[in-house]
């Protein structure tokens, strides 16, 4: 038997000492971790930049690349830590004709890429929305959970899903099971 593994307080196998004890939860809070970029890809960076930053507001923070092999970084005023990296789709090293053809196809269909975004106002957001041509997915409506939500196409195609949370968002206690961001009773 190795050193370092044996056996324990009655005969059984204890674990490596260099591993986290059973039972010793390891928290991502306490590792101080937050999401600071997402992606989407875009397939044309002069109308993924039209619609991020003219028609949701959000500013550019950076824009490397030429052509369409451009990538362009926004994120909403007065926040920082909060990034939406826009890449060109199926750009990298490794990446077959066949299987760009596959994200060209995905995102067509709109079944390759997705975010979601919060506001206070949402009928204000899809009334500027409407007013830009936005293909609108899902009008805003109820949630079950008593947010409300909606849903649009960016120029590529992936699903941006806005909600406006319920009179009860920001918690609850004892939690509440819907994984939905939006919802008014989390």
């Amino acid at each position: 038997m190795r050193a370092g593994r044996g056996r324990g307080p009655g005969g059984k196998r204890g674990q490596d000492p260099r591993s986290p004890r059973a039972g010793a939860a390891v928290s991502v809070t306490a590792m101080d971790l937050t999401l600071h970029t997402s992606c989407l890809p875009h397939d044309d960076p002069r109308a993924a930049v039209a619609f991020y930053r003219d028609v949701l507001g959000f500013e550019v923070r950076g824009d490397v690349g030429h052509g369409r092999m451009r990538w362009v970084t926004v994120g909403p005023p007065g926040r920082p830590d909060t990034c939406l990296l826009l890449a060109p789709a199926a750009a990298g090293v490794g990446i077959t004709e066949a299987e760009r053809a596959t994200v060209r196809e995905m995102m067509a269909k709109g079944t390759y890429g997705w975010i979601g975004l919060a506001t206070n106002d949402l009928d204000a957001v899809f009334g500027r929305l409407r007013a830009a041509g936005a293909e609108v997915v899902r009008e805003p409506a109820a949630h079950a959970c008593g947010g409300r939500e909606g849903a649009v196409r960016d120029p590529a195609g992936n699903l941006v899903r806005i909600g406006e949370p319920g009179p009860h968002a920001g918690g609850q206690e004892g939690g509440h099971p819907c994984a939905d961001p939006h919802c008014g009773r989390r």
